[in-house]
């Protein structure tokens, strides 16, 4: 492969930067422009794995650029699998450009995004799972999602995957075997016994599926949208929660008119909350097109935390609010506790039980006094979220949760292909008919690791890649 080059730091100020170059010309183009301090060509007989000191030196006019470390990467023991140079310099970032400049000067070419981790994968270093997960360690919102990204980096789901995928093909290849050598080979009884060894793999699959919709919400954060009516607290609740004045709260209801779009950590859990304007009739034009965003964002949203003030009773604008809400997750919050309350849970719970869009008075509401003002409630509140949404405990990071919806839309195909085998099982058909559905449950899982994917999956897949990695 050609030779590629980009800045594999961030483009910030930072102590350290890295210019990472792989190819097949990948030591030559070092060699070009890494000098010692007496300024001989220290790298193309370097030593694999081993630091160099000394200096980048522009390849056009012999101008030193900045003091580093480089080291040489021989492949296949190497991130891509093909030879590569790493320079570690200050981590300016006029300094890493001018770096970069100079490798593209002597040869390279500029890395597009992902690149670097798409030769790992063409060049068997990593399968399609693995080098997804790179993205997800360096996006990784909390401890458990990191854990988690961490866990398949290391191969936690491409062994599984290999492992159902192994159950899968011998099966396949009995059959097959049977039918091109009946002598030798014996279906008599076969598919009772097949039906009862895919409900094993079923139900691994199962168990695999039902992870995604929790992995989902660790890895990129719960929608969570605040309603309620002007003046409830809403603001002040985001405020609260943020630990700092995020929000403009005043007493003049209808100060917020616009969505405010933040992130914070519960705990393990990452919340991407969105502050709304409050929900009420009015005549005003930009508050209005504010209330009709509250809504659109609420429609949206995974959990739902609507503010009442318990100190006012409720009217038509809170009904409004909770047949808005329909049946998603909902935290019902009495905020301004520390007044008189007037507000009551059974009157909250009545006013559920009255929204024609959840006739049976469902339980996946939770009704919390809390008060912004002084902080009350909200480890409550941290509480009731994890019991909400991961029944209390969140599974542990060594377990394998699938966060991608591409591997889960994979996971159920190849379910549904079993299903299918065990349905042919009961009719009583042909075994030809099961190695057929066997098989695509076999390609539906391969490409979780990328042994069944195209071109343009793999590149789509790697463009999200964020430049030099």
């Amino acid at each position: 492969m050609d030779t590629i080059a980009a800045i594999a730091t961030g483009m910030t100020d930072s102590g350290i930067g890295i210019v990472r170059i792989s190819g097949s010309g990948a030591v030559e183009v070092g060699d070009g422009i890494v000098k010692s301090p007496s300024g001989r060509r220290i790298l193309k007989k370097a030593e694999s794995h081993r630091f160099y000191y000394g200096f980048v030196v522009n390849p056009e006019d012999g101008v030193e650029i900045d003091e580093v470390l480089a080291v040489v990467m021989r492949g296949p023991r190497s991130f891509t699998g093909e030879d590569t140079v790493e320079i570690q310099c200050h981590g300016g970032v006029l300094v890493m450009r001018r770096i970069l400049e100079c490798a593209l000067r002597c040869g390279a070419r500029l890395a597009e995004p992902g690149e670097f981790t798409k030769r790992a994968f063409l060049n068997g270093r990593m399968d399609l799972s693995r080098a997804e997960a790179v993205m997800d360690v360096i996006g990784a919102q909390n401890d458990r999602a990191l854990g988690y990204s961490l866990g398949q980096l290391r191969g936690r789901l491409s062994w599984k995957v290999r492992e159902l995928r192994g159950r899968l093909l011998y099966e396949t290849a009995f059959i097959e075997s049977a039918l091109d050598d009946p002598e030798h080979f014996d279906l008599d009884g076969y598919g009772e016994g097949l039906s009862g060894k895919l409900d094993g793999v079923i139900e691994e699959l199962r168990r695999l599926i039902g992870t995604a919709d929790n992995g989902r919400l660790i890895k990129e954060g719960i929608r969570t949208v605040i309603l309620g009516k002007p003046n409830v607290g809403k603001s002040s609740l985001l405020n609260c929660l943020l630990g700092e004045e995020r929000a403009i709260v005043t007493d003049v209801a209808g100060t917020t008119r616009d969505v405010l779009e933040e992130s914070l950590r519960l705990g393990d859990i990452c919340l991407n909350i969105v502050d709304t304007a409050g929900i009420r009739d009015t005549e005003d034009t930009v508050e209005r097109i504010g209330v009709e965003r509250a809504l659109r964002y609420a429609r949206e949203a995974d959990f739902i935390v609507y503010v009442t003030d318990a100190s006012m009773e409720l009217d038509e604008n809170d009904r409004e609010i909770v047949s808005v809400i329909g049946d998603k997750r909902t935290i019902v919050l009495l905020n301004k506790s520390d007044l008189e309350v007037v507000v009551t849970e059974e009157e909250i719970r009545a006013l559920f039980v009255e929204n024609e869009a959840d006739p049976s008075g469902r339980e996946r509401f939770v009704v919390l006094h809390t008060s912004a003002k002084e902080g009350a409630g909200i480890e409550e509140l941290e509480q009731a979220v994890k019991e909400m949404f991961f029944h209390g405990e969140i599974g542990s990071s060594n377990e394998i949760v699938i966060t991608s919806m591409r591997h889960k839309e994979a996971l159920e195909e190849a379910c549904a292909a079993l299903m299918l085998v065990k349905g042919s099982i009961e009719d009583g058909m042909p075994e030809d008919f099961y190695s057929i559905d066997l098989m695509n449950a076999y390609k539906a899982l391969g490409r979780i690791i990328g042994e069944e994917v195209d071109d343009d999956l793999v590149e789509e897949i790697f463009s999200k890649f964020c430049m030099g990695k």
